[in-house]
């Protein structure tokens, strides 16, 4: 068994190394790849790698390759966890749109409609490779921002790829520590799509326990967590996703943009700078505990997991990101929802969702038409699709901003866009 994970000198590959450490012996892993084009921070993160696994006993090998063709071959699954542009580049997805009286911020709104412009070309080339180089059996398993927009264009193209995101199992591992119980015990009714679902259901061995969450003092702490006033939660019934404070608080969040300080860009460089320094020491051999402020908590363990599913066919309860097919009544069965599934070698199996009630639905469509035009607009470099993408989403809709706000994402971008500037 070969697993790969393409981004392998990200700040988050320990914690990902220490959930394939123990699960070892289950996958039959003997060879875990790291691949990333930066050879120093390579050498810096599969240093800490190989010392985890030891830790661990694990006796397969580590490889690290900035050679991706080597690094896929003959892979099982894949996964990608990328961020083109670095840090540099999520700094302008979230203070560019303020200038235009906007929302900034890297996975939604105009700040991740340019994170996808950047992303889905560079994910669908790796995908192209993995099918080649690894066989059509080969598992993506994609954790890359805007993870919705990119696993459409992944499943789109026909590969065969699952998205995964950290919000549901956070919720999870939430819940279960304020119930005292082991997460696999919590069943969660999460649905919708990436960065944009609900949770209408807590179910623990069975029991609803949601009616009971939201009131009292567990409403408070859960509207304090998402970032929403208490009656709203009370309202609709349901925890939003944190993600949905864009869209019911914007003012409010435009306003606490806008005041001084570092932006969280800024804040997560220093926090990867100081993991860096922190991976080089050669005694470290565990995830350090600042890694948890890096965000992204469980995202690891949630890929971890996964793939153990898709490869050995435990058939494990998980929240994944896939094609709708019907799952979702109101959308269309190629958009790609995040919903509840049983997974096996098989593939994914969604669980029955309820349909959505009207004030959901009708955000969910939008934010799926958006989602549809911005996997065009990214293949094809069509600016009239990126326009059509650009008011069609919730945050910008206003045409006389569209224009000139997509003409500064662009230019600003335009090394990373070859689509939109193909003469360079």
């Amino acid at each position: 068994m070969r697993i790969t994970v393409v981004g392998g000198g990200s700040t988050y590959t320990p914690e990902l190394v220490e959930g394939f450490a123990r699960r070892a012996g289950v996958l039959g892993l003997r060879e875990l790849v790291l691949y990333d084009p930066d050879r120093e921070r390579l050498e810096i993160v599969g240093g800490l790698a190989g010392r985890i696994l030891d830790r661990a006993g694990f006796t397969g090998r580590v490889v690290t390759s900035t050679d991706l063709d080597e690094s896929v071959r003959g892979a099982a699954a894949v996964l990608i966890q990328l961020r083109i542009g670095g840090q540099a580049a999520r700094l302008t997805d979230e203070t560019i749109p303020n200038k235009f009286g906007l929302i900034g911020q890297e996975t939604t709104g105009p700040g991740g409609f340019a994170k996808a412009l950047r992303t889905v070309p560079v994910v669908l080339g790796i995908a192209e490779r993995v099918r080649r180089l690894a066989g059509p059996g080969a598992w993506i398993l994609d954790f890359t921002n805007p993870v919705g927009i990119v696993t459409r264009a992944l499943q789109h193209a026909g590969y065969r790829a699952v998205g995964l995101c950290n919000v549901a199992i956070g919720f999870q591992r939430r819940l279960a520590g304020q119930f005292g119980v082991e997460p696999e015990r919590v069943r969660l009714g999460h649905a919708g799509l990436n960065h944009l679902s609900w949770i209408r259901s807590v179910r623990l061995d069975g029991q609803e326990r949601l009616p009971s969450l939201l009131e009292g003092e567990s409403l408070t702490s859960l509207a304090a967590e998402v970032g929403m006033p208490a009656p709203l939660l009370a309202t609709l019934r349901a925890i939003p996703s944190y993600y949905l404070h864009y869209f019911y608080c914007t003012d409010e969040e435009f306003r606490s943009q806008q005041a001084p300080g570092p932006h969280r860009a800024e804040e997560v460089l220093a926090i990867e700078t100081e993991l860096l320094r922190m991976y080089r020491d050669p005694t470290l051999d565990h995830k350090p505990e600042l890694l948890e402020r890096r965000g992204g908590a469980y995202y690891s363990e949630a890929a971890a997991a996964l793939a153990t599913s898709l490869l050995t066919g435990d058939g494990a309860h998980h929240y994944v990101d896939i094609r709708n097919d019907g799952v979702i009544t109101g959308l269309p069965d190629d958009a790609v929802v995040e919903v509840p599934a049983l997974v096996d070698t098989a593939g994914v199996h969604p669980v029955e969702v309820p349909p959505l009630p009207p004030e959901m639905l009708g955000l969910v469509q939008a934010v799926t038409s958006y989602e549809t035009l911005a996997v065009e607009a990214a293949v094809t470099g069509d600016r009239k699709v990126a326009l059509r993408a650009m008011i069609s989403h919730p945050l910008v809709r206003q045409w006389e901003l569209a224009e000139p706000l997509l003409d500064e994402l662009l230019t600003v971008n335009r090394q990373y866009l070859p689509a939109f500037f193909p003469n360079g």
